[in-house]
């Protein structure tokens, strides 16, 4: 007890500085926890949550029992497991491509373009895609046209959704997590390059035999980060891009939530199957955790 007063006198001035960030948490994510018991609730807005009546599991049996289960769960599953699987490495690329730039200019130039994207909000990404791939005025028709083929519009084919919506995430998140190992490149002891370079190593064996191994760490780390928020596929781009057309293939549980909690004010059957994708998500990051710990590497705790 006593050792703990004293790193707390010690720490103190750092720990002033981390009470708006507990503060924030304690506020917004773990006061809205409470509101899960409505899961288990006929909840009504004009009885209260502590009122409506109990139902227990009424509300996951009609949800695991109906069409829209495997559906969904079929679309979540292939949607962040494509973009976790091939938006993954572009940062990895990017910040070893960038360490070996040695042309200032050109290394500040392909940062600032890759990092632009970052600063767009989901919405206007969206329209860009929509105005790209218009079939009468978008870019990507302008140039099939010029080549020969015909127009398409490629947004209400289902074949081609989850493409654009993985092509868009790496365009729009590369090169802000390129950051993230941007600094870990910067964390490895320049030794180890000397080193490298005294026993005759290229510069493409300096990146393999140095740099990779360096990254390992925090290649893990994200990779568990990014395994454990693959089933929260963000419903607001697959909102604004999918259509009727393409519901088979680009209806996922958060945009399911979305209209059955908030469209059609079902809010107990929304916050069931909303708490279920949570459950779904904490056992993939577990399980990525225990699989980075068992393969000899370092987990998240």
């Amino acid at each position: 007890m006593r050792t703990m007063l004293r790193k707390i006198a010690r720490d103190r001035q750092l720990l002033v500085l981390f009470i708006p960030c507990i503060v924030f948490y304690a506020l917004f994510r773990y006061g809205p926890l409470y509101g899960l018991i409505i899961a288990f609730k006929d909840y009504s807005v004009y009885t209260g949550i502590l009122d409506s009546p109990w139902v227990g599991l009424k509300h996951f049996e009609r949800f695991f029992s109906g069409p829209d289960f495997f559906l969904l769960f079929r679309n979540t599953f292939l949607l962040g497991f494509f973009a976790l699987v091939c938006s993954f490495p572009f940062p990895i690329l990017l910040a070893i491509l960038l360490n070996e730039v040695r042309v200032r200019w050109f290394k500040k130039f392909v940062q600032t373009a890759s990092y632009l994207p970052t600063f767009l909000s989901v919405v206007i990404i969206s329209s860009m895609i929509i105005d790209f791939l218009s079939p009468n005025n978008g870019i990507v028709n302008k140039l099939l046209n010029l080549l020969g083929f015909e127009s398409k519009y490629f947004l209400i084919d289902p074949a081609w959704f989850r493409p654009i919506y993985v092509l868009s995430d790496i365009w729009a998140n590369t090169g802000y997590e390129a950051i993230i190992f941007l600094a870990a490149i910067a964390g490895i002891n320049p030794t180890l390059y000397e080193a490298a370079r005294v026993d005759g190593a290229s510069r493409l064996r300096m990146m393999w035999h140095v740099t990779l191994p360096g990254l390992l760490p925090t290649i893990l780390v994200v990779f568990i980060l990014k395994t454990g928020s693959m089933f929260r596929v963000g419903y607001e781009k697959v909102l604004l891009l999918y259509n009727s057309m393409t519901y088979d293939v680009a209806d996922v549980f958060s945009t399911f939530v979305y209209r059955k909690g908030l469209l059609e004010s079902n809010y107990s059957y929304g916050a069931a199957v909303g708490l279920f994708e949570a459950l779904v998500a904490m056992i993939m990051l577990l399980g990525a955790n225990l699989i980075s710990k068992r393969m000899g590497g370092k987990g998240l705790w």
